[in-house]
């Protein structure tokens, strides 16, 4: 076996991953490659034709570098991982971002830069300027604000403002994102590339906006400064103060710059002007501070040429795709403006379609209704034809019943005539039967006056009986022999004698019967007729009472029978007699009472 075959093949390829501010890529190079020819493959692969804007930075120890074009990419301090990752960045930035930055991609990977190096206070951004770089961060990420779309805590999951600014104030998130939206609700209608570009228009006026900081002493006091690097020149700093620098140094001031070792020397265009040497720590960054003050100085004399043809080709063709773009988005916008005026249309054509079928519903319903209605109106109106004829007929009824009533009423003024004739007639009966009263009283007294005085005469004859006999015993006492009886009188004397004094006798008993029974008799006869009286006057009260309470009756059936018309059309005809009658019936029932 030879020695040849003994050795390890070496690879012909390496792998390369690219990070950019947006995306990672992943490649594989050939090992005889340069930094040009990966770092236009990248440039290829974004779409980049600006390209002296940016490079391929990687990580070497405790610092970074950039990835040198004329050098092949193994025989460079990259890391030996595989695969090598580069950040694909800004290295370089413009005066005017308006002016040099002629392809959106490049706005937009210069944006993406800014933004993050803001966000992570490698830029100081005050809270103001940081809250109104957010409303157009949210522009450029979700488009025109949206009310219905865009609800509270959609900007939850956004990273907008620098950790110093929301330190700063006692604010909660809802609170920011209230200011963001406040200004993002004003930036309607600024398309992505617009407000990207005015993001930028607005941080490159930050102080520390483009610039790289690097440690450096001075060689005399041996203090410690800070060496600002950008695209207006070189810049010194205080070490607690990246803001405002001590003493600047501007590319058209500036003659020539060189190191050696460790030792920078800085000679201004003004030869009178002293030369301003500085000591770095290390020589690694000797040579980044170096390449990037060669680079800005090309960049900026380059600034002040004309523009070459490949820059006037892209300026122009950037203008045209700017026109193109403003174009479509006019195009877009009047586009959009008519859908929402379509969609306005369509929403209020609905409404009125909705509102007609609304207006067709109701009119239909009125419809039925007045269906509905003019059924039951020909009902009503069948029912009125059929009231109206029982009307007539109630009315004709009526009439019958005025009649009748007018027909009663005569009957009630005859009868009424007749009731006040009994009553006259028994008033007439009554002062008689007093009078007779009276007269029989008058009769009983002198009856009673006769019957004393017979019972006073009886009384006295009683009494001379008495004497006479009394006188009449002591005389045939004293004669011991009765006295020859007088002669007999003759058989008619005597006869007479004694029928005289039984006459007189039997006509005073007589007269006291005879009396007695004319008194009882005619007392029978006065209670009889009182009693015949009284139930004359029973019979008129019972009379009366059921005249009232069939009249009553004929009252309540008229007017149960009638409706109103025809109530108030009868009323009057038998009012006012009804009244009349009742305080006839009412006077005669008081005078019974009475009597």
């Amino acid at each position: 076996m030879s020695i040849l075959g003994l050795k390890k093949k070496q690879p012909k390829t390496f792998k390369v991953k690219v990070i950019t501010m947006d995306a990672e890529m992943e490649f594989s190079c050939e090992v005889k490659w340069k930094g040009k020819d990966l770092f236009d493959l990248v440039c290829r692969t974004v779409g980049l034709r600006e390209t002296w804007f940016f490079g391929l930075r990687y990580t070497v120890k405790d610092t970074y570098a950039w990835l040198k074009p004329e050098k092949r990419v193994l025989d460079q301090e990259v890391p030996k991982d595989s695969p090598i990752t580069f950040s694909f960045l800004a290295k370089f930035f413009p005066e005017k971002v308006e002016e040099e930055l002629v392809q959106e991609i490049t706005q937009h990977l210069f944006f993406l830069q800014v933004k993050k190096q803001i966000l992570d206070e490698e830029i100081f951004c005050s809270p103001e300027a940081s809250v109104l770089l957010a409303s157009y961060a949210v522009q450029a990420k979700y488009g025109d604000y949206d009310p219905n779309f865009h609800k509270p805590g959609f900007l939850a999951q956004d990273e907008l403002l620098p950790q110093r600014v929301l330190m700063q104030y006692q604010m909660t998130a809802e609170m920011w994102e209230e200011k963001i939206t406040a200004w993002y609700a004003e930036h309607r209608g600024i398309a992505r590339d617009e407000a990207e570009m005015d993001y930028l228009k607005i941080a490159q006026d930050l102080e520390m906006y483009g610039i790289s900081y690097f440690s450096i002493t001075q060689n005399k006091r041996d203090t410690d400064l800070l060496l600002g690097v950008d695209a207006q020149g070189l810049h010194i700093y205080s070490p607690n103060s990246k803001l405002n620098p001590n003493k600047s140094f501007p590319w058209s001031d500036i003659r020539n710059i060189s190191y050696s070792e460790k030792e920078f020397t800085i000679k201004p265009l003004d030869k009178k002007k002293d030369v301003f040497k500085f000591y770095s720590s290390q020589l690694r960054v000797n040579k980044l501070i170096l390449q990037l003050c060669i680079g800005n100085h090309d960049l900026f004399m380059r600034r002040r040429k004309v523009d070459s043809i490949e820059v006037q080709q892209m300026k122009a063709q950037a203008k045209e795709e700017k026109a193109r773009k403003k174009v479509e988005r006019q195009i877009l916008a009047r586009e959009k403006q008519m859908r929402e005026e379509a969609e306005r249309a369509k929403e209020e054509m609905e409404r009125r379609l909705f509102q007609l079928q609304d207006e067709a519903r109701l009119a239909n319903e009125a419809l039925l209704r007045s269906e509905e209605t003019a059924d039951l109106l020909a009902e009503k109106a069948q029912i009125a034809e059929e009231e109206a004829k029982l009307l007539a007929h109630k009315a004709a009824d009526s009439e019958q019943e005025r009649q009748r009533l007018e027909v009663t009423a005569m009957k009630t003024k005859e009868e009424k005539r007749l009731m006040e004739q009994k009553m006259r007639e028994a008033e007439q009966l009554a002062v008689k039967l007093v009078e007779q009263s009276e007269r029989r009283l008058k009769e009983a007294d002198h009856l009673k006056q006769d019957l004393t005085e017979a019972k006073d005469a009886e009384r006295r004859a009683k009494q001379k009986l008495l004497e006479i006999t009394k006188t009449t015993y002591p005389l045939i006492a004293a004669y011991s022999t009765p006295p020859p009886p007088p002669p007999p009188p003759p058989p008619e004397a005597a006869e007479a004698g004694c029928d005289a004094a039984s006459m007189r006798l039997d006509f005073k008993d007589s007269d006291m019967k005879r009396l007695s029974m004319e008194i009882e008799r005619e007392r029978l006869e006065y209670m009889e007729k009182s009693k015949h009286l009284q139930d004359q006057l029973k019979e008129l009260k019972t009379e009366i009472e059921s005249l009232k309470l069939e009249e009553q009756q004929q009252q309540q059936a008229s007017l149960y029978s009638l409706r109103g018309d025809v109530r108030q059309y009868a009323q009057p005809h038998y009012a006012q007699p009804h009244s009349n009658r009742n305080s006839a019936y009412m006077s005669q029932m008081a005078f019974f009472e009475e009597v």
